[in-house]
């Protein structure tokens, strides 16, 4: 474990490391990598997609028979 700074490859800014597991020869090994981007600027941003207009409406009709 490094103390390198992890940063976004499309805007540049500071994420977290978060911890991964790979599994090499049967065993799980860790692996730090760069977490997502929290920069709403940013267009890899991982908010992004969870943001819902507040206008929106969700739900319709019940899912089911028709008739």
């Amino acid at each position: 474990m490094g103390t390198d700074q992890r940063v976004c490859p499309v805007c540049g800014q500071p994420v977290e490391t978060v911890v991964r597991r790979h599994k090499t020869l049967g065993a799980w090994v860790p692996v730090w990598t760069g977490g997502p981007c929290h920069n709403p600027e940013c267009p890899a941003c991982a908010d992004r997609d969870q943001v819902a207009d507040p206008g929106e409406e969700h739900g319709g009709a019940p899912a089911g028979n028709p008739s």
